[in-house]
């Protein structure tokens, strides 16, 4: 019998609808893979008995012709989404042990359209970082492995690295992620999976544990372009509990993919050309213009000149937010509660928040608290928001040109755990061409192009206009069908 946990979403959609397989055999054969998978780490609280109720439930309804269009599907759920009744704590001490008494938007969408969850996954402590070495509960490992010999442990990227790791070790054939600055994106290319973040606005926050408010953004991470439109479909619409949402309609984005690119621009920008860029990824790059090309779009050179200060712009914003955003956490309301002997308020607060936040936690507080106070407002943050909105013109102007833009997701394949934790500056540049359409609040996607000489993923991302995920997702195609993306990291159990 073919093995389940090969199959995407589509592939077990289909399969349990005409009855090649039920979904029970589906949630019990990943729920076996995530058990086989606990050496990974990526998992931080497992739920197989919510996965066999969807999988009962999905089967009962195939049985009285009434399936959902997720009927049958088990997910992989970030640990930054809130779930009714599981432990979510945001990988962090100080949520260790919050059960949420109700459940994220996102969540109940994934849920109401038959999917299970199969559990929660890790990720960098409140979504800061991109190796997923941050969390309260232990690095995540990726299951590839270079092809020296040698026996170092990856980084999966992050912050969505749990969400990453478990879709390339085919623990789930789908999982949520969100993308502040890049968490998509960078972890999907570090592992050869696909994933998209949304136009900001697109997918719910409600629910989902805050960072930075004005660049957080849900999506999905799916084995292929295909299951990641079919995710993203139930993920999206209105909330009218987010004040940042969307009052839009869903299209049906699976029905409209075409790799078809006849008439389509697709703009180079030539500021993400950085100095020292790897010759492999300058080489994935023109191999990527070059499917572009085959699939039928005109390729045309564009600018975006404020490129270069996108970097700088995020890490005075984000932090900022942070700063406010991570506040709440004082251990009076919920979460840990520090209160050494004879302790006043203001002692429980200081100890509560030491004891419960990372270093780069604190790090990112002290930054945006610095940014946010009164001698330096105007200096870091009011200018920061000013050049945002410059980048943000900058993308106007240049898909006044193309439709959709082409570069490298990020500036290397994985790195070792370890290599770049000591060294925020060089953890920070690997969010180099993902930071600018965050910014810009734009849809952009990862799509696996090919390994690198040491046999790791290496990833080409597509950015959109705002709402233009079908064009994302549509040039995405065009790449995967190109590249014949089919390589799976080696035996790592």
């Amino acid at each position: 019998m073919t093995d389940l946990t090969n199959l995407g979403i589509a592939d077990i959609r289909d399969g349990v609808a005409a009855g090649t397989f039920s979904a029970r055999e589906v949630a019990s054969a990943f729920n076996a893979a995530v058990e086989k998978g606990r050496p990974l780490n990526a998992w931080l609280v497992e739920t197989p008995d919510h996965a066999l109720a969807a999988a009962d439930a999905a089967d009962a309804a195939r049985a009285s012709g009434d399936l959902k269009p997720l009927s049958g599907v088990p997910l992989g759920i970030k640990d930054l989404f809130c779930t009714k009744g599981v432990e979510t704590t945001a990988a962090s001490g100080i949520l260790k042990g919050f059960v949420p008494q109700y459940e994220s938007t996102i969540t109940s969408k994934l849920f109401g359209a038959g999917a299970g969850m199969l559990g929660k996954l890790n990720m960098d402590q409140f979504a800061m970082g991109s190796s997923n070495e941050t969390s309260a509960f232990g690095d995540v490992i990726s299951p590839w492995k270079r092809n020296d010999g040698g026996n170092a442990a990856l980084a999966p990227g992050g912050s969505s690295g749990g969400s990453s790791a478990a879709v390339s070790a085919r623990m789930a054939p789908g999982v949520t992620g969100t993308d502040t600055g890049g968490s998509i994106r960078q972890p999907a290319a570090f592992t050869g999976i696909s994933g998209i973040k949304p136009t900001y606005g697109r997918c719910s926050r409600w629910g989902v544990v805050a960072f930075a408010s004005s660049l957080d953004q849900a999506g999905p991470m799916a084995k292929d372009v295909r299951d990641c439109a079919i995710m993203l479909e139930a993920m999206s619409g209105f909330d009218p509990k987010d004040a940042t949402s969307l009052d839009l309609p869903v299209p049906a984005w699976e029905k409209g993919l075409s790799g078809d690119l006849k008439g389509k621009r697709v703009g180079i920008p030539r500021e993400y050309r950085v100095d020292n860029m790897p010759a492999e990824i300058e080489a994935l790059w023109e191999q990527g213009i070059a499917w572009a090309k085959d699939a039928g779009a005109e390729i045309v050179e564009v600018s975006l000149p404020h490129t270069k200060y996108a970097l700088p712009t995020y890490y005075i914003i984000a932090p900022a937010e942070a700063s406010s955003n991570l506040a709440r956490y004082d251990g009076v309301r919920y979460g840990l509660r520090d209160l050494p002997d004879g302790a006043n308020l203001q002692e429980m607060y200081a100890a509560t928040r030491a004891d419960g936040f990372g270093a780069e936690v604190k790090r990112r507080i002290m930054i945006g608290t610095y940014v946010l106070s009164a001698g330096f407002y105007d200096a870091y943050f009011t200018k920061a928001q000013k050049v945002r909105s410059l980048i943000v013109r900058d993308f106007e102007q240049a898909f006044e040109k193309c439709d959709v833009l082409l570069t490298p997701t990020a500036p290397s394949a994985a790195f070792g755990l370890g290599e770049k934790s000591a060294d925020p500056i060089a953890m920070y540049l690997n969010d180099v061409f993902t930071v600018p359409s965050s910014l810009a609040g734009l849809p952009a996607m990862s799509v696996p192009g090919g390994l690198d000489g040491q046999g790791l993923p290496l990833g080409l991302q597509i950015i959109g206009r705002p709402l233009d995920e079908q064009g994302v997702l549509n040039a995405g195609l065009a790449i995967e069908e190109r590249a014949g993306f089919t390589s799976r990291p080696g035996q790592w159990w």
